[in-house]
């Protein structure tokens, strides 16, 4: 299995609209970082995309992307979700499953009404196979994922669990009923959006907390707004000397996974 990161960044993405400052303004590639996405591509060549956010037709361009099997939505925020529409091309042979919470699927409806309503021939649009994920997840090929429920501020958001990776991006609590399904990680990727605390989002120091209790065997960070540069986080990870490796993701970053 190998996880390929699309994008790393928070809501504004980076660099941010209107900002001059230093991670902003930086040559580093690495600072440079779309809305948050992935895909997981399974030992029989299934590919499964965590998110649609609005770079997605770039992030798929930039990852030589030709085929999806499905959509795992982490919730139904613009960030994750307004790059659905550019999944066209790779729903002309059939309709593509989109897999999602049932307040989630409602929002996507509705957000997207278009995409579900009788239409002339020739107006392109998605041909999407809204599905409210199983309590026991979903089985695509050889990925099975698990919806792990997660806090995002008050509003419910899911994680997913895919073999030893778990995904949990935008979230602020776990609750301890969710923590059970998260023992015994390859690798643990998880919202780390700056140093300093945030309503609806874990901070560095609060996502290395977290990771002290479920001990993964590795240890990624991502949604990361533009207060620190790569190589701060770098550094901030080093320095918190950590029981395992610990790292910022970034963009394209591929990692193989058992």
């Amino acid at each position: 299995m190998r996880l390929r990161f699309l994008g790393t960044g928070t809501s504004h993405g980076v660099p941010v609209v209107g900002c001059s400052c230093a991670v902003c303004t930086s040559t580093d590639p690495r600072d440079s970082r779309y809305r948050c996405s992935a895909i997981v591509e399974g030992d029989g060549g299934e590919v499964v995309l965590i998110d649609a956010g609005p770079e997605f037709r770039v992030q798929a361009l930039r990852a030589r992307l030709s085929r999806l099997d499905a959509i795992l939505v982490t919730h139904a925020h613009a960030d994750h979700i307004h790059g659905l529409d550019d999944v066209r091309p790779l729903t002309r042979g059939k309709p593509l499953p989109v897999y999602a919470s049932a307040p989630d699927i409602r929002e996507i409806r509705a957000r997207f009404a278009y995409a579900f309503m009788d239409s002339q021939a020739g107006g392109g649009k998605p041909r999407l196979e809204l599905t409210e994920i199983a309590p026991d997840g979903v089985t695509i090929g050889s990925i099975k994922a698990i919806a792990v429920p997660l806090l995002h501020g008050t509003r419910r958001v899911f994680g997913y669990r895919i073999g030893g990776l778990a995904y949990l991006t935008d979230c602020s609590a776990i609750p301890e009923s969710s923590m059970e399904l998260l023992g015994d990680l390859d690798l643990l990727v998880i919202d780390a959006l700056r140093l300093r605390s945030h309503p609806t989002h874990f901070s560095v120091d609060e996502a290395f907390r977290i990771a002290l209790r479920l001990k993964p065997s590795a240890l990624l960070l991502t949604h990361i707004c533009h207060d620190l540069s790569h190589a701060q986080l770098e550094d901030h990870c080093a320095r918190a000397d950590l029981p395992f490796p610990t790292n910022p993701a970034w963009d394209g970053l591929e990692i193989d996974l058992p």
